[in-house]
C-alpha cells in the first residue's frame, strides 16, 4: 500500500531534513500530555463500566455472538464502505482521501461505551464490540485498506500501528475484567464506583472537547469538504449502524448500543497510523480530518443521547398519565417493603418505558408478567 508521491516535495527519499510546520510542534507536545492524561480517565472509567457488567450476560453473548456479529459487519463493512464512498464521492485529493480511509477502516473506541451507559444500552454487548473490533483490527484493518487501495496508485508503505493496538486493547480488558470481578464479589460497592464513573466518564468527554477544541483550532479553515466529511461520516455510522441492527431483529436496546459503537471510531489509532506512515508536511493536511471527526463524534453522541432521554421522559409522563394507579401503588409498595420491591420495579419500569420494535408487545408483557397487571396486586 503506497500514497502518492509524485511530487517531490511529497516523498520522505526526496525531502531534506523536515522540520514540523509552525504550531504542529506545540500541538505535538500538547497532544501528548493530553494522551497520557486520557489514559488514566480512561482506565478509571472502563473499570466503573466493568461494574454494570454481568458474566452471565456476557458469556451469553460470547455463546450466541449475533449481536456481535452484526456490530462487527458494521465496524468493518459499513465505516469503511461508506469511506469509500465519501472520498469517491467529494473527489479528495490523495493524502486527504488516504485519511478518511483510515479513519474508516478503525475499530470502535470507547468513547461508545460512555454514550452506551447514559443511552441505557447493552453494556455487556458495547464492551464486548469494542473489544472484538480491537482484536478484529490487528486483520482487518490491512485487509480493508488493501481492499479499497486496489484501484489507487499508491506508492507510500502505510504503517498499521499493531503496537498502538495491542496497548488499546490492554487498557480496555483489564480496567474491564477487574470491574466485572468487583461486580461479582460486591454489588453494592459496584453500583457506588458506577455512578461515580459516570461522572468521571462526563468530565473525561469534557476534557476530550475541550482538548478537541483546542487541537483542532486551525482546522476549521482547512477544505469545507473536508470538514463536511468529518460532520457526516459519524452520522452516517449511527444511523447505518441502527438500521443494519433493526434489519437483523435486534432489540431496540442492542440497536442503540450497535448503532452508538458504529459510528464512534478510534480517533487516537488513525493520528498514530498517519504519524507513523506520512511525513510532517503531510501531517499539516492530515491531522484536521481526525481531530474534526473526533469533535462532531463527541456532538453525535450528546445529541442521540438527549434525544433518547427526552423520548424517555415523554414515554414515562405518558405512561404515568395513562396508569395513575400503578405508579400510587408502586409508591405504597416500596415504602411498606422496599428491599423486597425495587429491583422488581426498576425491571418493570425500565422494559415498560424504554421504547423498542415491538412497541406496546414489551409494555404488555412488562406489566403483565403473570397474565394480570402488575397494579392489581
Amino acid at each position: 500500500m503506497r500514497a502518492n508521491c509524485s511530487s517531490s516535495s511529497a516523498c520522505p527519499a526526496n525531502s531534506s531534513e523536515e522540520e514540523l510546520p509552525v504550531g504542529l510542534e506545540a500541538r505535538g507536545n500538547l497532544e501528548l500530555v493530553f494522551t497520557g492524561v486520557s489514559a488514566v480517565m480512561i482506565g478509571l472509567v472502563m473499570f466503573s463500566l466493568g461494574c454494570s457488567v454481568e458474566i452471565r450476560k456476557l458469556w451469553s453473548h460470547i455463546r450466541r455472538p449475533w449481536g456481535i456479529a452484526v456490530g462487527l459487519l458494521c465496524q468493518f463493512g459499513l465505516m469503511p464502505l461508506t469511506a469509500y464512498l465519501l472520498v469517491i464521492s467529494f473527489s479528495l485529493k490523495p493524502v486527504q482521501a488516504v485519511a478518511v480511509l483510515i479513519m474508516g477502516c478503525c475499530p470502535g473506541g470507547t468513547i461508545s461505551n460512555i454514550f452506551t451507559f447514559w443511552a441505557d444500552g447493552d453494556m455487556d454487548l458495547s464492551i464486548s464490540m469494542t473489544t472484538c473490533s480491537t482484536v478484529a483490527a490487528l486483520g482487518m484493518m490491512p485487509l480493508c485498506l488493501y481492499l479499497y487501495t486496489l484501484s489507487w496508485d499508491l506508492e507510500q508503505n502505510l504503517t498499521v500501528p499493531y503496537k498502538n493496538i495491542g496497548i488499546t486493547l490492554v487498557c480496555l480488558t483489564i480496567p474491564v475484567a477487574f470491574g466485572v470481578y468487583v461486580n461479582s464479589r460486591w454489588p453494592k460497592q459496584s453500583k457506588i464506583i458506577l455512578k461515580v464513573g459516570a461522572i468521571v466518564g462526563g468530565v473525561l468527554l469534557l476534557v476530550v472537547t475541550v482538548a478537541g477544541v483546542v487541537l483542532a483550532k486551525g482546522s476549521w479553515n482547512s477544505d469545507v469538504i473536508l470538514l463536511t466529511i468529518s460532520f457526516i461520516f459519524p452520522l452516517i455510522g449511527h444511523v447505518t449502524g441502527f438500521l443494519l441492527a433493526l434489519l437483523s431483529q435486534q432489540s431496540w436496546q442492542r440497536c442503540r448500543t450497535i448503532s452508538l459503537e458504529t459510528g464512534a471510531q478510534n480517533i487516537q489509532m488513525c493520528v498514530t497510523m498517519l504519524q507513523l506512515s506520512f511525513t510532517a508536511k503531510q501531517l499539516g493536511q492530515m491531522l484536521s480530518f481526525p481531530l474534526a471527526f473526533g469533535l462532531f463524534q463527541l456532538l453525535d453522541g450528546f445529541l442521540i443521547v438527549a434525544a433518547y432521554k427526552i423520548y424517555k421522559r415523554r414515554l414515562k409522563n405518558k405512561y404515568r398519565k395513562k396508569n395513575p394507579g400503578c405508579a400510587e401503588a408502586r409508591h405504597k409498595k416500596k415504602s411498606t417493603s422496599p428491599k423486597e420491591t425495587s429491583a422488581l420495579s426498576e425491571v418493570n419500569e425500565e422494559a415498560a418505558l424504554t421504547p423498542g420494535p415491538s412497541g406496546s408487545t414489551d409494555l404488555h408483557r412488562a406489566l403483565t408478567p403473570t397474565g394480570q397487571s402488575s397494579c392489581a396486586e
